[in-house]
């Protein structure tokens, strides 16, 4: 008589593809055994919810909540998602019909809204200290093929650090974040004031903490403290390397500094950086937003500073460290420089991905660039060169970024345009006094002109590939249609000096 068979398993099939992350080969030795330690240390915490998250093309994170029964299974098989999270815009609005052959994006596996696949990384998983009981990870997108999702801003960031690891480098990038905390004064949650697709509804009211424009003030600081050491307690605890808190010039600005870190940590840091702002500071009654230039009176804009080196992995030096009295960086840190510099136009929509980031990106804010130029310490400038012959620290910083972006896009567009620039030795030029002038290479002055550079730039369609560069446009063309149709019923036009109502509704709560 035959042995009954096994009884089957029904919590193994109700996430993603059975044995779906050993059968594709996507986890390392080493992240398999984290996701075993993983799993017991949330026995051992008796965590009761894990939040298993993504990054979309636009840098606002989403996730699913999962039990612990199913998370065990999610470690085993991925688990499904809807396509919502890339054929949206920021304001939800459907940019890509799903129901079109092709999904609207002219990928089969896409057609009718099917589902793709998250695959939680272990090197990412915490325990988050403000919500009782909850773990959180970030995942990656895959196709049920097996095929690295194309619109994966955290896939493509993934491929191109691998490619650079081919050529024995690495990339270092540091993270100084502006960004303003207020006082929550009612979160329009009214009938009415909720939006709908492709509208979004009414922007939280909210009051400063205290007064700007004294920069630096240790009072202030002392009095953004108290909102602050809860943020900074679960930052320290998150292990990311937070170096400096300061008040910044607006009432409630603040700019929080980490010391370097690999650059897909460095990502991955910033996610997690801006979840837990967001949530913590709701949890007390307060509002954070990394909105570039929020529609606030007495508010200055945020920028997001990127420091960035590459080191050779096989001495561990710093590969744009001088030897010689003449120049400040290595000829390979010169190269770098010349492709940041020669594509910074079309690296700029993914520095400043949103209408609103523009609007820091003019002549009335003068520590903001608005020229492709380089220079040395110099905070007007587009890269800021800090580095000396002999300095293990040299290193450049890209001041161009709003706090909005998406991470692992920002960073990617840097190694795209500074490898082209070692590659073909570009030469930057001299050094530029003044990084305003009005004879040097203007930066795109708008999302609509920073979406024609990366439309027209080879080198991007090349590296990034076309299916992902006319993805991308039209999600931010889309962004821009909706933003300047709003204005021409206002009877208004573009102003770069000015922020709409429009970019208030969209902006300020979501990021």
């Amino acid at each position: 008589m035959n042995a009954p068979p096994n009884p089957l398993n029904l919590e193994e099939l109700a996430t993603g593809r059975v044995g779906f992350i050993a059968e594709q080969g996507l986890w390392t030795e080493e992240q398999q055994q984290k996701a075993v330690a993983i799993l017991n240390e949330i026995d051992r915490l008796e965590l009761e919810v894990i939040r298993v998250a993504f990054v979309d093309p636009h840098g606002l994170t989403r996730s699913k909540s999962l039990s612990v029964s199913a998370f065990r299974s999610v470690m085993k098989n991925g688990i499904d998602t809807s396509p919502g999270g890339v054929i949206f815009d920021t304001g939800l609005d459907l940019v890509f019909n799903p129901f079109e052959e092709g999904g609207g994006l002219g990928n089969a596996e896409m057609t009718g809204a099917a589902d793709f696949l998250l695959v939680p990384d272990p090197d990412t998983f915490q325990v988050l200290p403000w919500c009782e009981g909850t773990g959180w990870i970030l995942a990656d997108e895959y196709l049920k093929s097996g095929s690295p999702l194309p619109y994966s801003s955290r896939l493509l960031l993934k491929r191109l650090l691998s490619g650079l690891g081919e050529r024995g480098l690495q990339m270092v990038v540091g993270l100084e974040v502006e960004w303003y905390l207020t006082r929550l004064l009612d979160n329009r949650y009214e009938v009415g004031a909720i939006g709908g697709f492709g509208s979004p509804g009414e922007a939280p009211l909210v009051a400063p903490i205290n007064i700007g424009y004294q920069f630096m003030s240790e009072n202030l600081c002392d009095e953004a403290e108290a909102h602050l050491q809860e943020l900074r307690r679960a930052i320290v605890g998150f292990g990311l390397p937070l170096r400096t808190t300061e008040h910044e010039s607006g009432p409630g600005q603040m700019e929080f500094t980490f010391a370097p870190l690999d650059a897909l940590k460095a990502a991955d840091a910033m996610v997690l950086f801006r979840t837990a702002a967001k949530q913590i500071s709701a949890r007390n009654g307060l509002h954070a937003s990394f909105m570039c230039a929020p529609k606030l009176d007495g508010f200055d804009a945020s920028g997001w500073h990127l420091h960035q080196s590459l080191f050779d992995t096989a001495s561990g030096s710093n590969a744009f460290m001088s030897d010689s009295e003449d120049d400040l960086v290595s000829p390979l840190g010169r190269g770098y420089a010349g492709g940041l510099l020669t594509h910074a136009p079309a690296t700029t929509i993914f520095a400043a991905p949103t209408v609103n980031g523009y609007k820091r990106l003019s002549e009335r804010f003068s520590l903001s660039p608005d020229r492709a130029t380089w220079s040395a310490d110099n905070r007007g400038t587009y890269l800021r060169v800090l580095a000396d012959k002999g300095d293990p620290a040299s290193h450049y910083e890209n001041r161009v970024g709003e706090p909005a972006a998406n991470p692992y896009l920002y960073i990617a567009s840097q190694l795209v345009a500074g490898l082209a620039g070692i590659d073909g030795q570009i030469d930057p030029g001299p050094m530029s006094v003044d990084p305003h002038d009005d004879s040097l290479p203007r930066l795109p002055h708008s999302l609509a002109e920073a979406a024609d550079e990366l439309d027209r730039s080879e080198l991007f369609r090349k590296e990034l590939g076309d299916e992902f560069v006319d993805y991308y446009l039209r999600l931010k063309r889309n962004e821009w249609r909706r933003y300047t149709e709003s204005l021409a019923n206002d009877g208004a036009a573009d102003d770069q000096d000015s922020v709409s109502d429009w970019e208030q509704r969209e902006y300020f709560r979501m990021y």
